[in-house]
């Protein structure tokens, strides 16, 4: 059986996207200092703790995502037979 690639890389893109959003809002709502989610500046350029930071995150998060859940499923598809 194989799956659906396109579908897998676009759920994957926009789970990862919101989990990154949501952190990130949390962090800023509870008023964490957000020390560990510092360091996503370091990967994704531009990063940051605040709220632009957070839309910033769901950008670059959704294409990693998207990226993942593509090779993810081009490599499952490969060797499913």
């Amino acid at each position: 059986m194989k799956i659906n690639t396109k579908a897998l890389a676009l759920s994957t893109g926009i789970i990862t996207g919101l989990a990154v959003f949501l952190l990130t809002a949390w962090f800023l709502i509870m008023g964490y200092s957000g020390t560990f989610l510092a360091k996503l500046g370091s990967v994704y350029l531009g990063y940051s703790v605040s709220w632009l930071g957070a839309i910033i995150g769901l950008v670059y998060g959704f294409f990693d995502g998207l990226i993942f859940g593509a090779l993810l499923g081009f490599i499952y598809n490969k060797f499913a037979k």
